[in-house]
């Protein structure tokens, strides 16, 4: 998803907020399926209780751009669309490769 442009070009960051603190998303990695557009997000805390942390997102948006709140969902066959989404989100990545 592309950020938002404020007036004059500059983007804004977007900004999420959980009950245990808020913040931006620092990085993100998407892609378009023929049903959603799944999303992976390195999400950092600028305020509450987690303030200064980072964390992992995973979700999804419609074909519209709004933002769902179900269990994300892959189809086994766009897992390299993700992988080539990724190349984008270098710190998102590297964190994600502790995962194998």
């Amino acid at each position: 998803m592309a950020k938002k442009a404020k007036p004059g070009g500059v983007p804004t960051p977007k900004t999420f907020s959980l009950h245990w603190g808020s913040g931006v998303v620092e990085e993100e990695a998407s892609f378009a399926s023929p049903y959603h557009q799944p999303t992976v997000q390195l999400l950092k805390f600028t305020a509450g209780e987690a303030k200064g942390s980072y964390a992992v997102r995973f979700c999804h948006y419609d074909h519209r751009g709004r933002f769902q709140r179900s269990p994300l969902i892959i189809d086994a066959a766009d897992l390299r669309a993700l992988r080539k989404a990724l190349q984008g989100a270098p710190r998102l990545r590297r964190l994600l490769a502790q995962l194998g």
